[in-house]
């Protein structure tokens, strides 16, 4: 199989990075694996999809992920330029929201050159569709209202002042972001001196204004979800619990959170249930559901990230699954032929 990820950029891929762990376990397992950055990619006058590409030597084993991105990164590393149309399955593993500010024109540039792959048979996940519904935040609320918090998304300074008095406790985030920026607990207290974090918020775009829900001070949940349905292998779920760190209020790794093994229950199977129909629907191969207590609190189309904490939990390699996901679309397709609507493959 000839598979390709799509990052932000090659160069800034770490050891530990999801992305790199599929690289690599698409490497151990034999197949062409290329990394490509999203301004690495062109479309040609004969109507084909190219890209810079970089890959590991084909002839190197290797049993740590470290070695293998130093090496596809530095001067051991394969540079050469590849067509896109003719990989049998394409990843798109870029950030969108990482790039909306310094590189507005590379947040959609994956998505765009992907769908034009599929013109020829190209296996694209997630679906390059799909992914322009989700482009912000606004494509949570198209999911059934009972998984949601009570949600207001609005740029008006009065409409954000009576959603906090009502909810008397609220979060505030922008609408076009990621990773825990610009998020702020909004107390009672804080309702009339809230300009500033309306400013510091809006100054992008629009503002989520949402319920609080108290089971976040316990932190969080990722549960990942493959083909429409939780990744479990030999009954462990690809799951890991993300706590607060400290007094912040935001449980993202890089924010100070800590992580803690995940205990799935009926609850998160039924929340995992109540998306799936719309996550096969839009083609979302791999997803990241975030869980605080009975709620989504978001569902992470773009790259998401922890199947290396999942796996420090379980001690099962869920990027050796995955990649045989993928490799099982691969073959179909070719059994079938490259007409085969991508989409219908999202259940494969």
């Amino acid at each position: 199989m000839k598979i390709g990820f799509i990052v932000n950029d090659v160069m800034t891929e770490e050891k530990g990075f999801t992305t790199v762990r599929l690289a690599h376990e698409a490497h151990k397992q034999g197949h062409e694996s290329y990394m490509i950055g999203v301004g690495d990619v062109a479309y040609d006058p004969d109507e084909l999809v190219r890209a810079r590409a970089r890959s590991a030597p084909k002839d190197k084993k290797y049993t740590s992920q470290e070695t293998y991105i130093k090496d596809l990164q530095g001067p051991k590393g394969v540079k050469q330029r590849i067509t896109i149309d003719e990989l049998d399955v394409l990843m798109l593993r870029n950030v969108p929201s990482d790039d909306y500010l310094r590189r507005p024109w590379a947040a959609t540039t994956a998505a765009e050159f992907g769908r034009v792959a599929m013109r020829h048979g190209v296996i694209v996940v997630n679906d390059p569709n799909g992914l322009a519904k989700a482009n912000t935040k606004m494509y949570f609320q198209l999911f059934p209202e009972e998984v949601r918090p009570r949600t207001l998304i609005t740029r008006d300074r009065d409409e954000i002042k009576a959603f906090a008095k009502e909810e008397g406790r609220c979060v505030l985030k922008p609408m076009q972001g990621s990773g825990g920026a610009s998020v702020f607990l909004v107390e009672k207290s804080d309702i009339p001196n809230l300009n500033q974090m309306i400013d510091a918020v809006s100054r992008d775009g629009f503002v989520i204004c949402q319920e609080y829900l108290e089971a976040a001070k316990d932190g969080d949940m990722r549960l990942f979800v493959m083909n429409g349905r939780p990744l479990q292998v030999k009954g462990k779920y690809a799951a890991f619990r993300r706590t607060r760190g400290g007094d912040d209020m935001r449980s993202n790794i890089h924010a100070g959170g800590k992580l803690a093994a995940a205990e799935i229950t009926e609850k998160d199977l039924k929340i995992a249930e109540i998306v799936r129909p719309k996550l096969v629907q839009d083609g979302m191969f791999l997803v990241g559901l975030d869980i605080v207590g009975d709620k989504l609190m978001e569902i992470n189309v773009f790259s998401p990230g922890g199947l290396g904490s999942a796996q420090k939990f379980t001690k099962v390699n869920f990027n050796k699954y995955v990649i045989g996901a993928l490799e099982r679309k691969a073959n179909y397709m070719q059994y079938y032929g490259r007409n085969f609507d991508n989409v219908d493959l999202c259940t494969l």
